[in-house]
């Protein structure tokens, strides 16, 4: 082997070298560079606290092994290597794929267990040697450790959304739905939640689904107002070790020493989120002979406390045409209707609390009114423009929208439905004479938030005729709302789980197609990336051979 020959071999050889140890340093080492501009791939410093803080081994199986389409097979790679950052951490966090139809045998029996333990399939069609099939994948994890385990959705379902745009959504929200499994499996110390009761609430097996999901995060204890009617003082003090306090579809009114507690529980700092009805109306009393029933105001002595902390819940019901639809039997069979005192509510994407949501639907939900004062204001929930408020008593009736609608009269604009105030609330006993003699009175309140929703079924969508729906299933469109995913990340945020809301609220900027300028360009768009490509390598071929001509002609 000649001089010149040794020189030539020697670059590949250390090029071959170079590439061994990059290869050998990074099966040792998991690093990703991230180069996007918003930083998609790179971990929140809240998800990198949460997983360097984990003491014992946390086991996470995956069910997306398999051959799925391209776009499935990006959830897939995508949550791999989400995964392959967070191992890369802390060792502790041990993760497998799995495929749960791999055994064809045990395949019905595998896919059943998983239904009843909550992990709904996804169909999906696939193109196989040119033939289509409708074939089922579970879009699902589980995180485990010691005896805790949490299921871990992975896709996002949002109506309206094309298959590529769910994907998209999904792989946004990676991060957060596994740093929110580890939180509800790690945290040994939870908030504390009263669960109010003796005002008529919503009994619990109607909200069983939304207290379950906030029993992962905190600890939730029933409590009674009136439970020492003796000694009202002790009933505050009781209320005051909580951290907030959740009151449902309240039907009966509070008394004076009842308001007061939760008045000065507000002003030591207590979180309050009010899911409330000030109109007496629900689609079960619509089944009589008349199919119709008649809504009147419910008063819950609440009013003088709500104008204090800056708003207003008004005896009106929202007619919305945006609403999902019934169906009522007649003698032609079921019939459907546009129930449009069902709104279903499309999130503005501008808060923490309902970012990335699904539709929310709503059931006689009331109007509600922001009133000034110091008190920061944020709408989180508003019916679309096509909407109108009916003040009540008025009749409700089962066929009043089938005939033909005067739809130039749903022209009122968007209703508030639900609000997050924020700031030092002004207690609504102020300049007042006070029910009872409390140790310490606060006229002024700690800095504090609360949220309003006029609508106190909000929690109860998916429990129709005395039983509850599987998976939450709506009765009437077999479609899951966003319903319970709002009202978690509001008491997420009401109890400053500013990890979760940092995660969650991470912006990634996807890029989509303008399909009318590819179809209007295509030819050119064809031309760019199909002929330029060839005209290059053409060129440098030509140029190759010109100077290689060139070289061997000396």
């Amino acid at each position: 082997m000649n001089a010149q020959t040794k020189k030539n071999i020697l670059p590949f050889l250390l090029l071959f070298a170079v590439i061994v140890v990059i290869n050998i340093v990074g099966n040792f080492y998991f690093k990703r560079f991230d180069l996007t501009q918003d930083k998609r791939y790179t971990l929140s410093e809240s998800t990198i606290k949460l997983i360097e803080n984990i003491e014992e081994p946390v086991f996470i199986d995956v069910f997306l092994e398999g051959n799925f389409p391209p776009e499935f097979k990006r959830l897939q790679n995508e949550t791999r290597q989400i995964l392959e950052e967070f191992r890369s951490h802390n060792s502790n966090l041990i993760f497998q794929f799995t495929n749960p139809l791999e055994d064809e045998s045990q395949a019905q029996q595998y896919v059943e267990e998983l239904m009843k333990l909550g992990f709904m399939p996804t169909n999906i069609n696939s193109n196989k040697k040119g033939k289509k099939e409708l074939i089922q994948i579970f879009p699902w994890a589980i995180a485990n450790q010691n005896e805790k385990s949490v299921r871990v959705p992975l896709l996002v379902n949002n109506f309206g959304n094309s298959p590529s745009e769910n994907i998209n959504s999904s792989v946004q929200l990676l991060e957060f739905a596994f740093a929110d499994a580890i939180t509800k499996i790690t945290t040994e110390k939870k908030k504390r939640i009263a669960v109010l009761k003796g005002n008529g609430q919503l009994a619990d097996k109607y909200q069983a689904d939304y207290l379950l999901n906030l029993k992962e995060y905190y600890q939730l204890g029933e409590f009674n107002l009136d439970s020492l009617q003796d000694n009202p003082q002790k009933i505050l003090e009781n209320l005051n070790r909580f951290d907030a306090a959740l009151i449902v579809k309240p039907t009966e009114a509070f008394s004076d020493n009842e308001k007061y507690i939760l008045d000065q529980f507000v002003m030591n700092g207590g979180k309050t989120m009010w899911l409330i009805d000030k109109v007496v109306a629900d689609i079960d009393s619509l089944q009589n002979e008349n199919n119709a029933t008649l809504a009147y105001p419910r008063e819950l002595n609440l009013d003088d406390l709500f104008f204090k902390y800056g708003f207003r819940i008004n005896y009106q019901l929202v007619q919305d045409l945006l609403s999902t639809p019934i169906t009522a039997q007649s003698a032609q069979g079921d019939v459907p209707i546009d129930w449009l005192y069902s709104p279903i509510i499309k999130s503005d994407n501008n808060h923490t609390i309902n970012k990335n949501i699904n539709l929310i639907k709503l059931e006689f939900v009331n109007t509600l009114d922001t009133l000034k004062n110091d008190i920061k204001k944020t709408v989180l929930l508003k019916s679309s423009p096509q909407s109108k408020a009916v003040g009540a008593p008025l009749e409700v009736n089962l066929y009043e929208f089938m005939e033909e609608l005067d739809e130039q009269s749903y022209n009122k604009g968007n209703q508030n439905l639900g609000v997050l105030l924020e700031g030092k609330f002004t207690s609504g006993f102020k300049n007042r004479v006070k029910p009872f003699s409390v140790i310490t009175n606060l006229d002024e309140g700690k800095e504090n938030k609360m949220i309003v929703i006029a609508d106190g079924d909000i929690v109860n969508y998916n429990y129709v005729n005395k039983k509850p729906l599987n998976g939450g299933i709506d009765q009437w469109t077999q479609q899951i709302y966003g319903n319970k995913e709002f009202l978690l990340n509001a008491m997420n945020y009401l109890l400053d789980d500013s990890g979760l809301i940092n995660i969650r609220n991470k912006e990634v900027k996807l890029a989509f197609l303008d399909k009318e300028k590819v179809e209007k360009n295509y030819t050119y768009i064809q031309l760019l990336t199909v002929g330029l490509p060839i005209l290059f390598l053409f060129l440098f071929a030509i140029l190759f051979a010109y100077l290689r001509k060139r070289k061997y002609a000396r």
